[in-house]
Parts: C-alpha cells; sequence; structure tokens
C-alpha cells in the first residue's frame, strides 16, 4: 500500500468534487438516467421512479436544468404537458453511467454489498 501524507489524503480532484457535488444527491442519477432514452413527461417520469415525490423531483430537475443537463419543454395543449430531456451535455454521461451500472451488477448484490470474495 503506498504511503500518504496528510496532505494527499484531504486532496481530491476538483471534477471529481463536482461530480459527487451533483449525482450526491438522492434521485439525481436516476433522473438522468430515466431521461437518457429520450423526453418524459414529469407525470411518467415521477411513476418511473418509485418514491420520489413531486416536489423533490421539481427540486431536482430545477437543478439539473441549472447546470444545463436537462431542458424543461411545455408542450402545447390542452391539455398542457411539462417534459424533459437531456441536453448533449446531459446525454454525454451515457458512457459513465452505463459503466456504473456494469460494476454494479458485478461488485454489488441486491442489498448493496459486496459479496465476500471481493472483499481482500
Amino acid at each position: 500500500m503506498a504511503d500518504h501524507g496528510e496532505a494527499m489524503c484531504r486532496q481530491v480532484d476538483g471534477g471529481t468534487t463536482r461530480v459527487f457535488e451533483l449525482f450526491g444527491k438522492r434521485w439525481t442519477g436516476l433522473i438522468v438516467a430515466t431521461l437518457m432514452p429520450g423526453p418524459v413527461h414529469f407525470a411518467d417520469l415521477r411513476r418511473a421512479i418509485p418514491g420520489i415525490s413531486e416536489r423533490m423531483l421539481s427540486d431536482r430537475l430545477m437543478e439539473l436544468s441549472a447546470t444545463g443537463l436537462v431542458v424543461r419543454e411545455v408542450d402545447a395543449g390542452p391539455p398542457l404537458r411539462v417534459s424533459y430531456r437531456l441536453t448533449e451535455a446531459g446525454l454525454a454521461l451515457e458512457p459513465s453511467l452505463k459503466e456504473l451500472a456494469r460494476w454494479a451488477e458485478t461488485y454489488l448484490t441486491d442489498g448493496g454489498q459486496c459479496p465476500e470474495r471481493f472483499r481482500q
């Protein structure tokens, strides 16, 4: 094991910090993953993510919109409907999300634990 000084242990890459400031929030990754195939209406998005409240979904969508990952579009009614889609920057996350899902399939059980064979 490498010997790291205290300063090295406290230093975290700036890009990694920014990613986890955004994706470390509950629901954010699931929202982005749900939008990956294409635009989704608000009600359908809420149904696709069990357990998320309308308020939390709305808050996360506003955050993702403010960061430039999601675009809110109002569909001409009646009835008036709002849909959300990923921007080019949001769609660029697809390879990373697929890789994280592949990692989870290998290293995490359904309960969120690493199997014993990987704990060394």
